[in-house]
């Protein structure tokens, strides 16, 4: 990545920070785009070259997980490991390593980012286009004969893994702690991947 590139992925996620902290202090329909802008020492047009929406500027965390599904199969996998067992393999670890997109994560402000997430319609709405968007990689990245039954593969591996993190921030809420919920969220996650697995016939 050259400097300029480094550059502009760091206003990114200024800019991005300054709006989550702003949403977090008085709530994501409270804040205007322009008191982002003045916070961030930038200019309104300024900020929407970088976010197209108020939404994005929340949920930037995600868009830079995005393509991971598609990463994994087209450079994270190991020589004669299948997608799905590449992919099976990169959410466990993820899990293991608490990471906040699989909803496995107690951190007081990873807790806080959730509950601005999933309280906000808005916000949630969005979340669904960088899903599809997710959807639409990780399909071209399995490149099966049958373009149908790449797209339905893909579709179903992302929406296994939401309903997974969805699951793992519930129980987090609830009140469990990320040490005492990874064995079971493990478990579940292979039982998930098993069901695709036998579902999708191993063709991925």
């Amino acid at each position: 990545m050259g400097l300029r590139e480094r550059k502009k992925q760091q206003m990114y996620r200024v800019i991005s920070d300054v709006a989550i902290a702003l949403f977090l202090e008085k709530g994501f329909d409270n804040v205007s785009v322009a008191e982002v802008a003045a916070a961030a020492d930038i200019s309104k047009p300024t900020l929407f070259r970088y976010f197209p929406s108020k939404e994005d500027l929340a949920l930037h965390r995600f868009a830079d997980h995005e393509d991971e599904p598609a990463r994994v199969v087209l450079a994270g996998r190991a020589e004669g490991l299948s997608p799905l067992d590449a992919l099976h393999r990169h959410f466990v670890a993820r899990l293991e390593a608490r990471d906040p997109v699989t909803g496995l994560s107690d951190a007081a402000e990873v807790l806080a980012f959730h509950r601005l997430l999933y309280g906000t319609p808005s916000l949630v709405a969005r979340l669904f286009a960088y899903l599809n968007r997710s959807e639409e990689a990780l399909a071209a990245a399995l490149d099966g004969p049958d373009v149908l039954a790449s797209r339905l593969a893909a579709g179903q591996i992302v929406a296994v893994q939401r309903i997974l993190a969805e699951e793992n921030w519930r129980r987090i809420e609830a009140g469990e702690s990320a040490e005492v919920l990874l064995p079971g969220a493990v478990e579940a996650a292979d039982r998930a991947f098993g069901q695709l697995r036998e579902g999708l016939g191993g063709q991925f």
